[in-house]
């Protein structure tokens, strides 16, 4: 049941254009960017995308290229970009039942991005 919710709280933000949380961010996922950007290095990727969700909310980071961190809005705009927009419905309608499923067994979400040219 948990799992279900996760996904509609994930749909409604990266999907509709829902709120994200600030402060989920900033508790759950920015203490871990050292480690988003080791793993971007060690794996070769050229984003890392981080999503949590919690009491209803959710909250995205990405770092990019450059190690620049981007956080909720920032993320899911910049994604809408890199993917144009009807990629990144797709991609993210694949990627929402493994971050649901991730998050429900009490783990942060994060995959890395590599880029094809």
């Amino acid at each position: 049941m948990r799992k279900k919710t996760i996904e509609k709280n994930l749909k409604k933000a990266l999907l509709e254009n829902g709120a994200f949380s600030q402060a989920l961010s900033e508790f759950e996922l920015e203490e871990h960017i050292e480690e988003y950007i080791q793993s971007k290095h060690a794996d070769g990727d050229k984003y890392v995308i981080a999503v949590t969700e919690n009491s209803n909310e959710a909250a995205m980071l990405l770092t990019d290229e450059n190690d620049k961190v981007h956080v909720n809005e920032d993320v899911r705009a910049l994604l809408m970009k890199l993917w144009r927009a009807e990629v990144y419905k797709k991609n993210l309608q694949r990627l929402i039942p493994d971050m649901a499923n991730e998050l429900d067994n009490g783990y942060l979400y994060f995959v890395g991005v590599k880029v094809v040219n």
